[in-house]
């Protein structure tokens, strides 16, 4: 007798993952020839044939972030910020990159950084805090030669006017607290809409027309002569009120889209996030309000 029975056919698991099928897609995420000239992208250590099984993304490359990857068995680490930005002539381990590195290796972790190819893209570093922000129509500030739909920064509005403070506290509620919290310059009852924006270090926009046409400017790492020399322009000529957020905050709001992103791609391979906050300042003292005019 034949069994006429329907056979349920056996679940497919999802292939394998290696470390090339990481690389491959980061790269196609953000492509590596959109990053500066100066930047330093993609894979740092590690061995395309290494299997994939975890995960960890954070925004630096340290020690604490380094041994969170370790600790959870992790297989691969990206971060935003290269750990080999700038040329170094050893890696002996009694150096910090030296040391991190024998670590990575020796834990078989590799190390993949996506930092200014990661900042351009929808999706991207800028574009994410935009819409948390709730900017309407943000388009790159400086557009991407080959792709003007990708870029540096964003400039968009808010759906309708409201007084600098106001803007300031929502920036406050959509970032990471950090020690440094949020700082401005401007009279905090004015009203802005029109906004500009960059993660991450921004003083070299400032003199942008897309910056200088804006409300105010949000971005971080503001130092000292070029904002003022800036609000001096700007009281002359027009120009924006200023917010300065901790680097480490603009930049860490990208990574739980892109672990979802990943997660999608790479089906079998874990994704988490970094739970450790690796802007550098521990506490502050002495913070009181300007006596510059129009602050209180």
């Amino acid at each position: 007798m034949t069994n006429t029975e329907p056979v349920t056919p056996t679940p497919t698991a999802p292939a394998a993952q290696t470390l090339a099928d990481l690389r491959r897609v980061t790269n196609e995420m953000w492509p590596a020839d959109t990053a500066e000239s100066w930047d330093r992208v993609g894979l740092v250590t590690g061995r395309d044939a290494a299997p994939l099984r975890k995960v960890l993304l954070a925004v630096d490359a340290v020690a604490a972030t380094v041994d969170e990857a370790l600790a959870w068995e992790a297989d691969a680490l990206i971060t935003h910020h290269p750990l080999l930005l700038r040329g170094i002539h050893t890696v002996a381990e009694d150096t910090a990159k030296g040391a991190l590195l024998a670590s990575l290796i020796r834990g078989g972790c590799a190390l993949i950084a996506a930092h200014t190819n990661a900042d351009q893209p929808a999706g991207g570093v800028s574009d994410v805090i935009a819409r948390r922000l709730g900017l309407v129509g943000a388009v790159p500030i400086v557009p991407h030669p080959a792709d003007p739909e990708i870029g540096i920064g964003r400039v968009g509005k808010l759906s309708a006017p409201e007084t600098l403070r106001a803007f300031a506290e929502r920036v406050a509620l959509a970032m990471p607290s950090t020690v440094s919290g949020v700082r401005v310059a401007g009279d905090p009852d004015r009203l802005v809409q029109a906004i500009a924006l960059l993660g991450g270090a921004g003083d070299s926009l400032l003199d942008n027309p897309a910056v200088r046409g804006a409300d105010v400017y949000l971005t971080s790492d503001l130092r000292h002569h070029p904002a003022q020399e800036a609000l001096e322009l700007y009281a002359v000529a027009g120009g924006p009120a200023l917010i300065d957020v901790a680097h480490w905050a603009s930049e860490s709001l990208w990574l739980e889209g892109a672990a979802a992103v990943l997660a999608t791609r790479l089906p079998g391979v874990e994704f988490r996030v970094s739970t450790l906050r690796t802007d550098p300042w521990s506490f502050s003292v002495g913070a009181r309000p300007s006596d510059a005019p129009g602050a209180e």
